[in-house]
């Protein structure tokens, strides 16, 4: 599989997202936001940081970017995107993924480490996970409270875009185990065709046990 990672500036997590896909046996490509042309190749990944300082709204003027065109024109032509905290941020400013991240809802930055149930399994950035089965991944985010209208969020629960929820390490979904109050505790989302994931927390900070955990390997080596 060949892969590129965007870089932006104010991105922090480029390089995490390059070794983690180097571990996976992937030698990604670099390509900076103000380029016109995206090499050919299967996954795009938009890492964490705060592009641009999160100047307006956090990912509004990544979105803009002039590499983003073509990031666009690879999902529609069915290319995988994997955009990681800021990276869905991004994502959602460009209507590639629906909704959008507001502030925490106790306007605090949180950086810890989260509970997650996976949702679906029959795509290709989870598929060597279980339905159901507890991960866990760090989150470091101001803005990543999910909000979408009700429509919104029936059609995602109705075609099986939500990819991970906030839960307990049991997989309940309580409040105390949503972190920043996104509705329905979704901590992720697939667009309609699957081949666009956006998720808050970091999987590239938890793929080797010397980081404290393995279970973002999995989605890398899928």
């Amino acid at each position: 599989m060949k892969s590129a990672v965007i870089v932006f500036p104010g991105s922090n997590c480029d390089r995490d997202a390059k070794t983690v896909l180097e571990a996976a046996g992937h030698r990604p490509l670099m390509v900076w936001h103000a380029d016109t042309a995206l090499p050919r190749v299967d996954l795009v990944v938009l890492p964490g940081g705060f592009s641009y300082g999160d100047y307006l709204r956090s990912g509004a003027m990544a979105a803009r970017a002039p590499i983003m065109r073509e990031v666009a024109s690879h999902a529609r032509r069915g290319g995988l995107v994997l955009g990681i905290c800021n990276g869905f941020q991004i994502l959602t400013e460009a209507g590639l993924l629906p909704g959008t991240l507001l502030r925490n809802r106790h306007l605090k930055f949180l950086c810890r480490e989260v509970h997650l149930r996976v949702e679906n399994n029959q795509t290709p950035f989870t598929r060597a996970y279980r339905v159901s089965q507890v991960v866990n991944f760090p989150i470091a985010h101001h803005d990543g409270n999910y909000f979408a209208d009700e429509a919104t969020l029936a059609a995602l629960e109705d075609r099986g875009q939500v990819a991970f929820r906030y839960c307990t390490a049991e997989g309940a979904l309580t409040e105390e185990a949503n972190p920043n109050g996104s509705l329905h505790a979704i901590a992720g989302v697939f667009n309609a065709e699957k081949n666009v994931l956006g998720l808050m927390p970091h999987p590239e900070r938890h793929a080797e046990a010397l980081l404290g955990g393995v279970d973002g390997a999995a989605m890398f080596a899928a």
